[in-house]
């Protein structure tokens, strides 16, 4: 049944293709306009240099001359004059807008703005530092060493921290011994 409705449509599509006059077919003045603009080389004056002007042309112009290239890449490229080929690379992969050499020492200058803003940051860090409250008396080594009894009296973390049999670790000491002042 499929095949029989698929052979069906394949003849009344070939009858409608030849009853169709090829008139309709007929491409549009523009289109062949820029068909037979495509089949000429561009001049080489207009080429010439290209990588040295190309920065300075207006964006207009460089749309016009990309869109030309465009136009005539569209042919074999066994046409298309070496002069062409080398435009239209370069234009497309060639060192300019995004893709620019960075200029000299930009590197330099990036690598001493950091250094100045870490060195500013560093200051900042010191200046809150030195005006900031003392260590709170929790975080002396006694403190610490005090907690560290309580959890084997209470036996807290009773499996594997201080509060087990044999436990040899630190426990809550992590602080230097208190500064007698």
């Amino acid at each position: 049944m499929f095949l029989r409705s698929v052979s069906q449509a394949a003849r009344t599509a070939a009858v409608r293709s030849n009853a169709v006059p090829m008139a309709r077919f007929a491409a549009p003045a523009q289109v062949l306009q820029t068909r037979a603009s495509s089949q000429h080389a561009i001049a080489n004056p207009t080429l010439a240099g290209i990588e040295k002007r190309w920065e300075s042309m207006p964006p207009q112009e460089q749309a016009e001359l990309w869109m030309q290239l465009r136009d005539r890449m569209k042919v074999d490229w066994h046409e298309m004059t070496l002069q062409e080929k080398k435009a239209a690379y370069w234009i497309a992969f060639g060192p300019h807008g995004p893709r620019s050499e960075p200029p000299k020492g930009e590197g330099w200058k990036v690598a001493s703005k950091v250094a100045q803003l870490l060195a500013l940051s560093l200051i900042i860090f010191a200046g809150i530092r030195a005006g900031a409250n003392p260590a709170p008396r929790t975080m002396t080594k006694e403190w610490q060493e005090a907690m560290n009894e309580y959890a084997k009296a209470e036996k807290i973390e009773a499996i594997t921290g201080p509060g087990s049999e044999g436990y040899t670790g630190r426990g809550f000491v992590q602080s230097a011994p208190a500064k007698s002042s």
